[in-house]
């Protein structure tokens, strides 16, 4: 009997096969990586029943991903609605779905969200390096073929399990996508007090603007320019949603693919649920950022956690 697979007949601009990323190798140089909107990633694997780290496909805009199904599979999707369609029938979002044998998923353009995660039973079958399977282009490591690159036409999906539960989202956690304004939750960083206090309103109190400069590495916003007294750093460690502020002034939020140092002055960090509702903006989605104590975001985190217990 011939192995359950999903043949890619036509690759979208990016589909990336992600898992919660690679932890403990920044001292090499090695970037996380990982699923950009977490959120959803994991409830994709909470749907099947999946270990929460399981490998899933990340599908950005979707641009006609086509993938063939040659066995029935119970498969799950989340967070974006990119148009999806099963034999030209639309997909809901946020549930599990039988793919049966023969049958096409389509994924054809955002309406609603910039990132869809479809997670298979048991997780993606994908070689580990550095102990994760996400694909990560700078690095170009992980993915089907180890080179971090983004699915191709005719790469064959299998997967590690035969079987997979059936399961319904619990009222209310569906996955927020951000609609043509949302507000990102920020943790202010010891360098903020190097901001002019006409900076720090400006920060807080307009409309940020995501440009078209984005991508799994960082989103550029633009607005009126920030000013630090600071000038240029001596390159320091940079977490996940650091906010750089360039020598343009326009902010820098830096994501799962960013580099592991950089010596731009940092405002803060956004918290890891503004990080995952960033990853769902669209250019031109309008932002603003929100002060909250750290408790507050751990407070928050730990509540999300808590949801797949």
């Amino acid at each position: 009997m011939s192995q359950a697979m999903l043949t890619v007949k036509q690759a979208g601009p990016l589909a990336l096969i992600q898992d919660t990323g690679r932890f403990g190798v920044g001292h090499l140089g090695v970037t996380q990586g990982g699923a950009a909107d977490w959120i959803s990633f994991r409830w994709a694997n909470w749907l099947l029943g999946n270990a929460p780290d399981s490998a899933a496909l990340e599908i950005v805009m979707g641009g006609n991903l086509t993938l063939v199904a040659n066995d029935e599979v119970r498969l799950a999707l989340t967070g974006a609605d990119l148009g999806a369609t099963v034999d030209g029938q639309p997909l809901a979002t946020n549930t599990s779905f039988l793919l049966r044998s023969g049958q096409t998923l389509i994924f054809s353009q955002p309406r609603r969200g910039l990132r869809a995660y479809l997670a298979f039973p048991g997780g993606l079958n994908a070689p580990e390096v550095l102990g994760s399977r996400a694909c990560t282009a700078r690095e170009q490591i992980g993915g089907l073929h180890e080179d971090g690159k983004p699915l191709q036409t005719g790469d064959q999906l299998t997967w590690q399990g035969s079987s997979s539960a059936k399961r319904t989202l619990p009222e209310g956690a569906q996955p927020t996508m951000p609609e043509k304004h949302c507000q990102l939750s920020m943790v202010l960083g010891s360098q903020a007090s190097h901001f002019a206090g006409r900076s720090l309103y400006n920060a807080f109190n307009q409309a940020w603007t995501v440009d078209n400069r984005a991508d799994r590495m960082g989103v550029r916003l633009t607005g009126k320019p920030l000013r630090s007294s600071l000038g240029g750093i001596v390159s320091e460690g940079i977490p996940l949603g650091a906010v750089q502020i360039p020598p343009d002034g326009q902010p820098i939020i830096l994501m799962n693919d960013r580099q592991t140092i950089g010596g731009y002055p940092r405002l803060g960090a956004l918290t890891p649920m503004a990080c995952a509702l960033l990853a769902q903006c669209l250019p031109g989605t309008e932002v603003r950022l929100a002060a909250i104590s750290a408790s507050q975001a751990q407070v928050a985190y730990r509540q999300q956690i808590q949801a797949w217990q």
